[in-house]
């Protein structure tokens, strides 16, 4: 492989700079290399704590080779239930738009799941609305706070909204690992006092958006989830929370009802 050093020599140097899945890395590493001084840079980059993702310069979420760059959130693999609960209630046809979507990775895998679906993403952060229109190509990426810049004529029509804010406290973002803290932008990460500041504006005009039986997503901790369900009820939609234990992930549901009346449903799923 052109030249290339060993495996076995980049794995330890991968271990050394603290790397728990330095052989995954360095096969990934060698693979994407061009040449033997590309392959240097990358794994210089990567042993000085840059993302793995960041280094590669994308990410395989839900099948699909999403494009990552410096200073853009990173898809986590606890969102993609986030991502599967989206698809599964998409329908050709629908309007879904993706919040605070950073790489618009949901929005993405949306788009190639479900056919002729109009989707859109937004995000305050110029970087990753540079990022997701790589992804989602076709000019509906919108720059600016959550729904804002998204076009007037969505109101009242959107079936699926899907957002995946911001929500570690602000006192723990100390505590993350560094290759988030010191890679990721503070505003993709911080959620405020309760980690969920972001979401309770989210939450709180939903209901201007979403068509009647329209839903809307959020990613969240199980922690926070019984907080945010009640959000939900409290801004008129029916509320389910649904979890992945294995991936760690956890994502709370709520449908704009058709009609008024009936009960509100809160379960766990």
């Amino acid at each position: 492989m052109f030249g290339c050093p060993p495996v076995s020599s980049v794995v330890d140097r991968l271990r050394a700079a603290g790397c728990v899945f330095a052989e995954q890395e360095a096969q990934l590493l060698l693979a994407e290399a061009g040449s033997p001084a590309q392959l240097e840079r990358m794994v210089s980059r990567r042993v000085e704590g840059l993302p793995l993702e960041v280094v590669l310069g994308w990410v395989r979420f839900c099948g699909l080779r999403i494009a990552v760059e410096p200073g853009v959130f990173v898809p986590r693999r606890r969102t993609q239930l986030l991502a599967r609960q989206a698809v599964a209630l998409t329908h050709p046809g629908s309007v879904v738009v993706d919040l605070c979507c950073g790489s618009a990775a949901v929005a993405a895998v949306v788009a190639d799941s479900v056919t002729d679906t109009q989707v859109h993403a937004a995000d305050i952060d110029a970087a990753a609305v540079r990022c997701a229109r790589r992804n989602l190509p076709g000019g509906r990426v919108h720059q600016g706070d959550l729904f804002e810049p998204l076009p007037g004529a969505l109101r009242g029509q959107v079936e699926v909204v899907v957002c995946n804010a911001p929500y570690v406290p602000s006192g723990q973002v100390a505590m993350l690992p560094p290759e988030a803290r010191e890679h990721e932008p503070l505003v993709a990460l911080d959620g405020g006092p309760d980690g969920l500041a972001v979401q309770r504006r989210v939450v709180a005009s939903a209901a201007q958006w979403l068509a009647p039986g329209g839903h809307l997503l959020i990613e969240s901790t199980r922690r926070q989830a019984e907080t945010l369900a009640g959000l939900f009820t409290a801004a008129g939609l029916t509320v389910r929370v649904t979890t992945d234990p294995g991936a760690g992930a956890t994502v709370v549901i709520g449908s704009r009802r058709a009609s008024q009346g009936g009960p509100h449903d809160l379960r766990e799923a």
